[in-house]
């Protein structure tokens, strides 16, 4: 067949081809995982949303996307692409998270896919585009990049079972596999660009369980392990950053080596670290690297293993994909009784029908082209620029999709963490007495093991550990908790595990921070501790209620003295 513009964006963004391996399965697995992945970051705002961005929160969203409009006019619904421009008080926070759960747990059960995913991304961009500081993650853009491409990849229909009457794009699904190598090759780059010493000398994961935003107790006993072991792990981490995730472009059978050296790598990271659902994500892309093919084998091989004489019901089910496609009511062929025996009328309606949806079909092809090469070009953009700084390529297209997040580029670990400080909030009711707000995820008592709560993000205590990088004054938002922990403010107390001022809330906080350690085992098996720790001081300013209400500093962290006060946003009672 001779090629023309139409039969080539069909080949590129119309369905895959039936024939070969397929991709039915591997593509109903990963919409699996990526509504249950959805699920996990809804559900963790559900309890969190209020007090990170709530009217009464820590950084509300309504007073930040009215100093958008004021600064930006009609360009700040394109810059802040929101649905609370509709509304941010807690109804509308609280509908946010709802409809993303109940949209993720639909894509889980496999009803109405393109929908619920598009419903779980805008959702999930409404909160990202309003919450500041609180979503500076790269977890998040990989999330939000995975959602927009699945709009494409997803079959569509209300219950579309293996979609096998529409296989998935070939752009589609060549640009979930680019997404995946974005994601390790870029963060591999970086960690040699960087010129960090830790990769330089394979000293990068001796301390790295221990200095992670959220460890975890089997992170705890890995660190215990010598040298030469974590020494290793860096070689194995730098090999499949580098080079050996560019067997992705390889021939069917690479691809699926590749699947399998991978995965141990992202296992090994979710069960010694606290990444919320980041390698979730990424490890749930690499089913995409297998087919159809692939999975019945290994299907009817270990049917055969454990039940030898039982038939295999899911290969037949996952041969649908291979048998005749039933003829639609659109495809029955002309001479047939029913066709011959309509008239003119019906004729004529059906004709006009097949035109319009001809029609919409053509449409709907140039868009999803014209979106997944800008979104391709942007990433590949964004690559070559990273490794070719001075590239002279036009950043305009970059820069308008810049506030979607789906087009982004990664650098994970790019320069290990040297030392862990964690910040404590304590509160006083006479200056001399310091009570600490007990955190929930974060560590602080060293007595306590450290917890998995991963996929599960708590936004707050992770916000806590990037702003101990840093100072106070470039992390503002910590000396606001200091001012709503004053009066009690309920959204905000709801983020940490209990309040040690109930009924009347404290005269002074501060925020002081301390340097955690692991102990090792001799340590632990004497005292029971996973942690050592020694106070560093004062973190950021100490704030004291006024009778009348006023709020001043009283300490600043650098000298001692009195600072000026830093600018606040008290609510109203």
């Amino acid at each position: 067949m001779r090629a023309t513009p139409l039969t080539t964006l069909r080949w590129f963004f119309g369905p895959g081809p039936r024939e070969g391996p397929g991709r039915l399965w591997p593509r109903w697995l990963f919409l699996r995982a990526l509504g249950i992945i959805f699920f996990s970051a809804f559900y963790s705002l559900l309890f969190q949303i209020r007090g990170l961005i709530g009217p009464d929160g820590i950084l509300p969203a309504g007073p930040y996307l009215q100093s958008i409009s004021r600064d930006l006019g009609a360009k700040a619904f394109w810059y802040a692409p929101t649905l609370l421009w509709l509304g941010s008080g807690p109804r509308a926070l609280g509908l946010l998270c709802w409809a993303g759960l109940a949209a993720s747990a639909l894509l889980v059960f496999n009803i109405w896919p393109r929908g619920m995913t598009a419903v779980c991304l805008a959702a999930y961009l409404s909160f990202i585009a309003a919450a500041q500081d609180f979503a500076s993650y790269q977890s998040d853009g990989m999330l939000l990049a995975a959602g927009f491409l699945c709009l494409f990849f997803a079959p569509p229909g209300l219950r579309p079972g293996l979609g096998g009457s529409h296989p998935p794009s070939r752009a589609s699904l060549f640009s979930l596999q680019w997404l995946w190598f974005q994601i390790y090759f870029e963060s591999g780059f970086v960690k040699l660009a960087s010129h960090d010493q830790d990769w330089r000398h394979l000293t990068a994961l001796d301390h790295y369980y221990e200095n992670g935003p959220l460890p975890d107790w089997l992170g705890w006993y890995v660190q215990q392990l010598p040298h030469w072991f974590h020494a290793g792990a860096a070689v194995y981490t730098l090999t499949c950053e580098l080079i050996l995730v560019w067997m992705f472009i390889l021939p069917r059978r690479f691809k699926i080596l590749c699947f399998f050296i991978v995965t141990p790598f992202q296992i090994s990271i979710i069960l010694t670290a606290n990444l919320a659902f980041l390698n979730y994500l990424v490890l749930c892309l690499g089913i995409l690297l297998l087919d159809d093919r692939f999975l019945r084998a290994c299907y009817r091989r270990a049917v055969s293993f454990f039940q030898p004489d039982k038939p295999s019901l899911i290969s037949q089910s996952a041969s649908l994909a291979e048998a005749p496609r039933h003829l639609t009511q659109d495809e029955v062929p002309v001479g047939t009784v029913e066709t011959n025996a309509m008239d003119q009328a019906a004729r004529d309606q059906k004709v006009k029908a097949a035109g319009w949806r001809k029609t919409y079909d053509g449409l709907a092809l140039l868009f999803s082209g014209f979106l997944l090469t800008w979104n391709f070009c942007v990433t590949a953009a964004l690559l070559l620029l990273l490794i070719f700084p001075e590239l002279p390529l036009p950043t305009g297209p970059i820069t308008a999709l810049e506030p979607f997040r789906i087009a982004n580029s990664y650098g994970l670990f790019a320069v290990m963490t040297p030392a862990r400080h964690e910040i404590e909030f304590q509160g006083s009711r006479d200056g001399k007495t310091w009570i600490p707000y007990p955190f929930r995820y974060k560590p602080q008592d060293p007595a306590e093991a450290p917890r998995i709560h991963a996929p599960y993000q708590p936004r707050f205590d992770w916000n806590l550990w990037f702003a101990s990088l840093g100072g106070w004054r470039e992390n503002p938002w910590v000396v606001q908790t200091e001012a709503l922990l004053l009066k009690n403010d309920s959204s905000v107390l709801e983020l940490f595990a209990g309040n040690p001022f109930p009924g009347e809330p404290p005269r002074q906080v501060r925020a002081v921070y301390w340097q955690y350690w692991f102990t090792n085992i001799a340590i632990k098996r004497k005292t029971g501790l996973w942690w050592r720790r020694e106070f560093q001081g004062l973190y950021a300013p100490t704030l004291e209620r006024e009778p009348d209400g006023t709020i001043d500093a009283i300490e600043a962290p650098e000298t001692g003295e009195t600072p000026p006060v830093p600018e606040l946003r008290i609510p109203e009672p």
